[in-house]
């Protein structure tokens, strides 16, 4: 989902209202009724790797309302290997009202992905991914397919996947760039139950020669506003993206940062969006205001939620984003 570094997006990002957009429609509603109308989402992903039952601890689920796991992802020949602690994790979630599902590709996917999206091998996958649901009691599949992987056969891909998870009643959610918007058809979209919106890496370690604020509010608004008012999604489908993380730029600081190693080295940089190092560097990320401000207008456009790339970059105890998420929500 992060550190997607193609020239396009470059170029796409200057025309997000311009080439990037199609001419405006209203995008059909999903033949799925399974989100309940009007309920605002708090969407969380959190990483694929190690035991998830025991990583899961460290998230409050009484505070989400969908787990997303990222990523888990088929072998070239559509096989999906055993995931450790799923299965539990599955259970614990749902006693919490918390739906799961599984995000399958991510930004640095598996390039043999590519061929399994292709119609002589896409029955494969889609039938890889059905197992996976009922092995594991899943609710559902969030397609993150991105870049170039959003091609000439994403559109079949999430039509037939959509066909065989609407016979079990399950969701298909998806992750979204705004720069590459002009790739995604009406008719794909339109089968999403849910539209994750990846308002952040605006810039990043892959562009050292542009430091500065990589998800910044008026990026949400215009992120927002492109695919609720130029693609014509009901806002109720639409969730917005929220960074748990930092990005370094100077010669003597980490490239990265979760939010919560950020607030733990730094005293108060839980209240800004930046942490500057005299001579080292400068951090960049969003701590409680803006944060607090995304999530207010989120509410405000009536959207269908806020999604956080990703848990476990959260600090604990008062510090806690999701912590003060939930608080405004409930408020």
């Amino acid at each position: 989902m992060k550190h997607i570094k193609l020239f396009c997006q470059l170029i796409c990002l200057s025309l997000m209202f311009t080439g990037c957009a199609k001419t405006p429609v209203k995008a059909a509603e999903p033949e799925s009724k399974k989100e309940e109308p009007g309920r605002f989402k708090v969407v969380g992903y959190m990483f694929a790797g190690g035991d998830l039952l025991a990583e899961s601890a460290k998230i409050d689920l009484s505070k989400i309302t969908h787990l997303n796991i990222a990523f888990i992802n088929p072998d070239a020949s559509g096989v999906f290997a055993p995931v450790t602690g799923l299965a539990e994790l599955v259970k614990k979630a749902h006693l919490q009202q918390v739906k799961v599902t599984a995000a399958v590709a991510g930004g640095d996917p598996p390039q043999h992905l590519k061929d399994l999206l292709k119609p002589g091998k896409r029955k494969i996958l889609v039938d890889g991914l059905m197992q996976l649901i009922r092995t594991y009691n899943l609710d559902g599949i969030d397609v993150d397919l991105e870049g170039d992987f959003v091609n000439e056969n994403y559109e079949a891909f999430v039509t037939d996947l959509s066909a065989a998870l609407k016979k079990d009643g399950k969701l298909m959610t998806a992750a979204v760039a705004t720069w590459n918007s002009a790739a995604y058809s009406d008719k794909a979209l339109a089968l999403l139950d849910l539209i994750n919106i990846m308002s952040y890496d605006q810039t990043g370690p892959w562009r050292k020669d542009k430091p500065g604020p990589h998800s910044t509010y008026e990026a949400a608004e215009a992120d927002f506003n492109h695919w609720n008012v130029l693609r014509g999604i009901p806002a109720e489908r639409l969730v917005l993206g929220l960074p748990f993380y930092a990005y370094g730029f100077g010669p003597d600081i980490p490239e990265s940062l979760t939010y919560g190693d950020i607030v733990q080295r730094y005293p108060g940089a839980e209240k800004v969006d930046l942490w500057e190092l005299p001579g080292k560097g400068t951090f960049y990320y969003n701590g409680w205001p803006t944060i607090k401000k995304k999530l207010s207008y989120a509410l405000q456009k009536k959207a269908g939620g806020v999604m956080i790339w990703q848990l476990l970059g959260d600090a604990g105890g008062d510090y806690s984003l999701l912590k003060a998420i939930h608080g405004d929500i409930k408020n």
